[in-house]
């Protein structure tokens, strides 16, 4: 017999879902709305209401995996007393009831070698559109076992919407009478910090708020990769002054070396600077010393700099060994990320700008984040205005997330 499940309490929306019979359910829907709780709760009702019969459970990335489904499936399962050994190594959740398989969508190649009943996709928008077709393909494979009740072996999904993606055609262009989709926004869920979507709202765009807030299906590909940057707008008179921290963001590349000079006035920084096509991590910190002698100097670098070598030491050792205060993340954020947040600098959904460029002394700046268009879904690196942008978004990025936690904290 299917074990008996202790009662928890679900948002209306969750519940909409867990309890659809359709062959394909999907819930698109804002930051924090409870999709992937969702989506836990479903795939261990489903392992109750079929034991012996494994499900799968499906991620972009095994990081995603340790860091999303490994605590929301121990939380779940400790509530309704299912005892489990977790087996990071395969990454399997053992229970009496039988397995639950987490598998990353990376490399579709690897979806092998096993049947479940049933399957859940969380976030499949993350990846590219015929990726996720791929994938969805090699999942539909293994998603085989037959139930004894007869019942239909579902696929389900959960994400948040990005753009006009697979789940926009999935379940509006191309949907089907065994399809369901339901919507989610942030603000359904009662259970968030008050400061949440206000910090949401400080860092993204109107256009990107309807995606990340609202579960709405928007283009977020449209024109230019930076469409909220305006030379006008965002334009500013500010020079640098003397002896003030002067703020740098940089990217690494031999011949191609470009750093951009940014100065804060409480949230808002200013470009008021740039440096061009310099050789190398060593030609850069010399023109760095003899422009800026008497500032001091933070750096915002590529992350990846920890690994390129320049005469046997890494680009970002260089920078400290020149006595750059140098801020980095262990990994640079996603391109998304730093993308929208640029965005939301240059005007957020409540009108605010934090972000302006000296565009008279930035002006390979100011061309790159006019004309840097997207090429399949992607920022063109063909263009060759990537470079500069790159640079630009490790420093906005950093000052922008650094300002919004702690204004949310402060609240």
């Amino acid at each position: 017999m299917p074990q008996q499940t202790v009662d928890i309490a679900v948002l209306p929306h969750q519940m909409e879902f867990i309890a659809s019979n359709a062959t394909h359910t999907g819930i698109v829907g804002g930051f924090g709305s409870g999709k992937s709780k969702a989506g836990t709760i479903k795939t261990v009702e489903k392992k109750k209401e079929y034991p012996g019969i494994n499900v799968a459970y499906y991620l972009p990335t095994y990081p995603l995996i340790k860091d999303i489904a490994f605590p929301n499936f121990k939380e779940y399962l400790d509530q309704q007393g299912i005892p489990y050994v977790l087996n990071e190594t395969d990454k399997e959740f053992r229970t009496p009831l039988g397995k639950i398989i987490l598998r990353s969508m990376d490399k579709a190649d690897t979806i092998v070698g096993y049947e479940v009943g049933y399957s859940l996709i969380d976030e499949a928008d993350i990846l590219p559109k015929k990726k996720m077709r791929d994938v969805f393909v090699k999942i539909a494979g293994r998603n085989r076992k037959p139930l004894p009740d007869g019942a239909v072996n579902c696929i389900d999904m959960v994400s948040t919407p990005e753009g006009f993606k697979f789940l926009y055609d999935f379940f509006v262009r191309d949907n089907k009478p065994n399809r369901k989709l339901i919507k989610a926004k942030t603000k359904d869920n009662p259970f968030l910090p008050e400061s949440y979507i206000e910090t949401l709202m400080d860092i993204y765009t109107e256009q990107e708020l309807e995606a990340y807030l609202n579960g709405e299906f928007v283009n977020l590909n449209s024109g230019s990769v930076y469409y909220a940057f305006d030379r006008k707008v965002n334009h500013s008179d500010r020079e640098m002054k003397p002896g003030e921290i002067l703020h740098v963001g940089m990217d690494f590349n031999i011949t191609k070396m470009s750093a951009t000079i940014r100065v804060t006035d409480g949230p808002v920084s200013t470009a008021v600077a740039e440096i061009t096509n310099a050789y190398d991590t060593a030609d850069m910190i010399s023109i760095l010393k003899e422009r800026y002698s008497k500032h001091t100097i933070v750096v915002y670098p590529d992350a990846s700099g920890n690994a390129r070598n320049t005469a046997g030491e890494s680009d970002i050792k260089l920078l400290k060994k020149a006595r750059f205060k140098v801020i980095h993340a262990p990994k640079n954020p996603s391109v998304r990320d730093r993308i929208t947040t640029v965005n939301g600098s240059f005007k957020n959904a409540k009108g605010e700008i934090t972000n302006f460029i000296n565009t008279n002394n930035c002006p390979e700046l100011t061309e790159a984040y006019e004309r840097l268009p997207y090429k399949n879904g992607v920022p063109d690196k063909e263009s060759g205005f990537d470079h500069i942008t790159d640079g630009d978004g490790y420093c906005v990025y950093t000052i922008k997330k650094k300002t919004s936690f702690t204004r949310a904290n402060a609240g």
